[in-house]
């Protein structure tokens, strides 16, 4: 996608989009989008070919859901909105542009909800989602009734999306296609930085100026939060500040402005002693597990103590949240079998997410459903993410999820089952959906934890396992 062809923030407003028409409204990202419009009373319809789980509530929330994508769709509609994955050619599209109506990237119409509004964009590319939920639900917490849009549903609140009266707009800000640079926020959070979506961005230093671009869109009187303990940052921080912006740090390194320490992960949570400016803060906890958590939840404090946010609001906040479906979510147990869906797709996220569900496992086994997301990730990292599921004992390996790509010779879910270091009898190719839930009862056995990971169709499979465990 050309961003010089995106319109930035702030030119329109939602209500001036009039009835907006999303292709592909079932997935995570326009499904939040498509929520914050309706719940700000802007009339939506969508088009979808599956029965996304996010449908039913879009529905009762007012929204038009036609299960077909045909040129009749668009009668009544006067602004049309497709993401990155809608090809041009594709016959909505095409019947728009052929009406005259006005077609927008999701990015654009994201935008022009944020107008009027003090925006936290949070970018990285790992932790995002987590971080736009947590500082969410601190702003929620301090009484700020923010606006956002996420990558992922708050677990307890069942929503991605949503039109509040505070003057904060969180939004999970998109490095992939570009489009995070048609933004103008009032603060930037950039979790880490580290090579992906390279088919975009051409190679790693030019992904890292796409990430200064998007720093330097801040506002002149708004900053920048970022980890300083990642190294794919460092010519970030020194780049921003030389330039005189406003840069604050967050981590386990000497210099950080929100220092933490004494780390603690368990199947509890996460656990760290902060201290801002030299200052203790005390202990921070957090209800989920993982080193990587204790970052992002980190991000978000250091993010709402420079607002203003009291460290009491911050505290309880971060105690009581929910976690975010799909980034370490608990599915159910069965058969003394547990069972987890996680997102993680690119090696280092995958990495974590694996150790600490290994740590959750205990005295039992840990097997992975791995549905690999995207061909060009799952080809030039495949050594990488093969590294990764080694971490599990048993590995069961679909087929990439790459809409729009074609896999070449040699690529794809064989390739990447064959990389795992693992003996044959515990890893596993499985290209049919419908034969991986007997796949599953045949590896596991009680006190064994079960994750489905990877591209989004693989977070409906989770209940379809818990059926197939409770028959066996």
């Amino acid at each position: 996608m050309n961003t010089a062809e995106l319109t930035p923030a702030g030119k329109l407003t939602a209500e001036e989009l009039g009835t907006v028409h999303l292709i592909g409204i079932g997935g995570v990202g326009m499904g939040g989008l498509a929520r914050l419009l309706l719940t700000r009373g802007v009339p939506v319809t969508g088009s979808e070919l599956r029965e996304w789980p996010a449908l039913a509530a879009l529905r009762a929330l007012g929204g038009t859901v036609h299960m077909a994508h045909e040129a009749t769709n668009l009668d009544g509609v006067d602004t049309v909105v497709y993401s990155t994955a809608i090809p041009q050619d594709h016959v909505e599209v095409v019947e728009a542009r052929r009406r005259g109506l006005r077609v927008m990237h999701r990015s654009e119409a994201l935008a022009a909800a944020m107008t009027g509004r003090r925006t936290i964009a949070v970018a990285g590319t790992h932790g995002k989602t987590t971080t736009t939920s947590i500082m969410t639900v601190i702003l929620q917490h301090a009484g700020e009734d923010p606006s956002f849009v996420i990558g992922g549903e708050i677990s307890a609140a069942g929503s991605n999306g949503h039109h509040g009266s505070g003057n904060y707009f969180v939004a999970e800000a998109d490095e992939s296609d570009k489009s995070f640079l048609i933004y103008r926020p009032h603060v930037a959070i950039i979790t880490n930085i580290e090579g992906d979506h390279l088919n975009n961005w051409g190679d790693l230093t030019g992904l890292k100026a796409g990430f200064l671009e998007f720093a330097e869109l801040t506002d002149p009187d708004g900053f920048v939060v970022t980890c300083a303990d990642d190294e794919g940052v460092h010519e970030l921080i020194a780049g921003l500040r030389a330039a005189g912006r406003t840069v604050y740090t967050y981590g386990e390194s000497a210099g950080a402005d929100l220092r933490i320490s004494d780390l603690v992960s368990s199947v509890q949570g996460v656990r760290f002693q902060a201290t801002l400016d030299g200052e203790p803060l005390g202990e921070i906890v957090l209800a989920l597990p993982g080193r990587h958590m204790g970052l992002n939840g980190a991000a978000a404090v250091l993010t709402a103590m420079r607002l203003g946010i009291p460290l009491q609001k911050i505290t309880e906040a971060l105690a009581s949240f929910p976690g975010v479906r799909r980034r370490f979510e608990r599915k159910g147990t069965v058969a003394g079998v547990r069972v987890y869906d996680e997102y993680a797709y690119h090696p280092t996220s995958v990495k974590a997410a694996l150790r600490t569900l290994r740590e959750v496992a205990g005295d039992g086994r840990l097997v992975v459903v791995f549905q690999p997301y995207r061909v060009y990730r799952t080809r030039d990292l495949q050594a990488e993410l093969a590294e990764g599921l080694a971490i599990a004992d048993e590995v069961i390996v679909m087929e990439v999820f790459g809409p729009g790509e074609q896999r070449g010779p040699g690529e794809g879910g064989v390739a990447l089952t064959a990389a795992v270091d693992l003996p044959a009898e515990h890893k596993v190719f499985v290209p049919s959906w419908e034969d991986v839930p007997a796949e599953v009862v045949r590896r596991s056995r009680p006190g064994d934890v079960v994750v489905t990971m990877g591209a989004p169709p693989i977070s409906m499979m989770g209940d379809e396992l818990l059926a197939v465990l409770a028959e066996a």
